[in-house]
């Protein structure tokens, strides 16, 4: 039995390989729009929702890989007001979001979720809260063009390993939360499924 990582996410990719955890990757193929509108539309817990794309993105993969187990993940962020965001699709919309968290906390939640046999064995989700400075347009500017198109991966707009660092002046929550994977709740699972040493 193989982990595949149902993501393309470099961060992840790097955050698993550095944890000693052996995996495959294959791209999920998931309408996440489509997901969020009804998830908005049922004014349900946007809490939640990171565990539902994650949850989805395994299912995506595991139908084509049934013998083995299949990590999703995702993460998502709410502004204070409530507005979830998505990835920024042009550097404008990366400009439009980062002043739009400017000077405000915001919600970033990511969640995994695995799946074997076409069952979910494992599902965890965790949130931290993320404050940024009111930074300059000067160095928007020179953040963007420093990160862009890399923060087009990324919603929110940001990288912490990067420079993205400079836009925060404060930050609560777990470090590996706020890459984009709830880790050591997820090796503990690991660990019980014997994909790494216990």
């Amino acid at each position: 039995m193989a982990l595949i990582l149902a993501s393309s996410s470099k961060i992840r990719s790097a955050l698993l390989t550095a944890a000693g955890v052996p995996f495959a990757i294959q791209t999920a193929e998931v309408e996440e729009t489509a997901i969020k509108e009804k998830w908005q539309a049922e004014k349900r817990d946007n809490s939640q929702l990171a565990l539902t794309l994650a949850e989805a993105k395994a299912q995506a993969v595991a139908d084509h890989y049934p013998d083995d187990l299949v990590l999703g993940c995702d993460s998502t962020v709410m502004t204070e007001e409530g507005a979830l965001l998505s990835k920024p699709v042009s550097r404008q919309d990366a400009a439009d979001h980062l002043r739009l968290l400017a000077g405000k906390s915001h919600i970033l939640t990511s969640a995994v979720a695995i799946i074997e046999k076409g069952k979910t064995v494992f599902r965890h989700h965790d949130s931290a809260t993320l404050t940024m400075r009111a930074f300059s347009d000067s160095f928007l500017s020179h953040y963007l063009d420093q990160e862009w198109p890399e923060i087009g991966y990324c919603v929110g707009g940001y990288r912490l390993e990067g420079l993205g660092i400079q836009l925060f002046e404060a930050i609560q929550g777990d470090h590996f939360t706020i890459m984009g994977l709830p880790l050591l709740p997820l090796l503990a699972y690991l660990r019980k499924a014997s994909i790494v040493e216990a």
